[in-house]
């Protein structure tokens, strides 16, 4: 199993400058190469403190690159839905270069309306090109004189620059929330499963339901003739402390500020509906509001000691078998010296006994 931090802004200019976050999470990242973890992964949002401070993750990969050494970097994920294949192709393979061949490229559709609203981007048919950007970036990789023709985009004989560092391309995921379809069109492609937030542990016979659908047409559509193999992560908030009592009392506050953030950003769910979003705005908008409950909390999270975190991690591996565990460590606007000493416990105490 690989581990990895897996970073989502939830911060403002009121707690924090653009400047200081981001001096903040080159720091967290140097820490995780430095402690041998494997990824480091940013999510891209726009416009609110959910995620808004980063509305680039190839950008903020880039100055990753430039202060690491051996460290994969993902993005988790592009939001397909707002960019061309033709710049998506390119610019992810000139940061596959520059970093000598580390990038993972993570894609995910989009869910929140004002960002469609904002790009003029249709809700309905976000799904038609998701899919249709993905492909064609796919293609854009690994193929010359590309011709396109769809609703969305339209070009002919395109030749991408530059090629991709990695052979035939870099690592290619897809994130996918709870419908099924999700799971198994990206099986379908042959590409890895980003899970887009922890489940519950009441869902967590879904969430292993769905990724074994995802399997199972990832295995029939890449065939028994080849190596390649799928690949799930999962990103699950991480805060260790000395202590149980002294993790949870610090990791709730925390997150809890989190899914306040969160819960500003689904608010844009209210009278709004699209078939392509089947009960998102129900499950979005009740996730998690801001009378969410200490179990509630606990359910999606591990807050511990390290030998709490121990048995947690051996819990999930069990029951749903990830490949990768991405720990988001900065919910909640937390200061740097708390994420720092989350990863050291992490790597000194927690992943010498997986």
């Amino acid at each position: 199993m690989e581990f990895g931090v897996s970073l989502l802004p939830d911060t403002g200019p009121e707690e924090r400058s653009g400047r200081d976050y981001y001096a903040d999470l080159l720091a967290v990242s140097r820490l995780a190469d430095q402690l041998g973890l494997d990824y480091v992964k940013m999510t891209e949002h726009y416009l609110r403190p959910y995620g808004g401070y980063c509305p680039s993750p190839l950008i903020f990969l880039s100055a990753v690159a430039s202060v690491t050494n051996r460290i994969r970097l993902m993005t988790g994920g592009i939001q397909a839905s707002f960019h061309h294949p033709i710049q998506l192709a390119a610019q992810t393979s000139q940061l596959d270069a520059i970093s000598d061949g580390r990038l993972d490229v993570g894609f995910a559709r989009a869910f929140l309306p004002y960002e469609f609203e904002a790009f003029g981007v249709d809700l309905d048919s976000s799904t038609e090109r998701f899919r249709e950007t993905v492909r064609a970036v796919l293609r854009l990789w690994t193929e010359q004189k590309v011709s396109e023709d769809n609703p969305f985009f339209r070009y002919t004989d395109v030749t991408s620059f530059p090629a991709p560092t990695q052979e035939p391309h870099p690592p290619t995921w897809a994130a996918a929330l709870f419908t099924k379809s999700s799971f198994e069109w990206i099986g379908d492609m042959g590409i890895n499963l980003l899970m887009s937030a922890p489940p519950r542990r009441e869902d967590m016979a879904h969430t292993q339901k769905m990724i074994n659908h995802y399997r199972d047409h990832f295995a029939r559509a890449v065939g028994s003739t080849t190596e390649r193999h799928s690949k799930v992560a999962i990103s699950i908030p991480l805060l260790i402390a000395e202590s149980d009592d002294e993790a949870g009392r610090l990791g709730r506050r925390l997150l809890r500020k989190h899914w306040a953030r969160f819960s500003e950003a689904a608010a844009s769910w209210h009278n709004v509906s699209s078939p392509a979003y089947q009960g998102y705005q129900e499950a979005v908008q009740k996730k998690y509001g801001n009378d969410v409950s200490d179990t509630e909390l606990d359910s999606t999270a591990f807050f511990g000691s390290p030998e709490s975190v121990v048995d947690k991690v051996r819990e999930v591996r069990k029951t749903l078998a990830p490949d990768v565990i991405l720990w988001q460590v900065d919910f909640g606007q937390q200061p740097l010296k708390v994420m720092e000493r989350t990863l050291k416990l992490f790597a000194d105490q927690v992943r010498p006994h997986l």
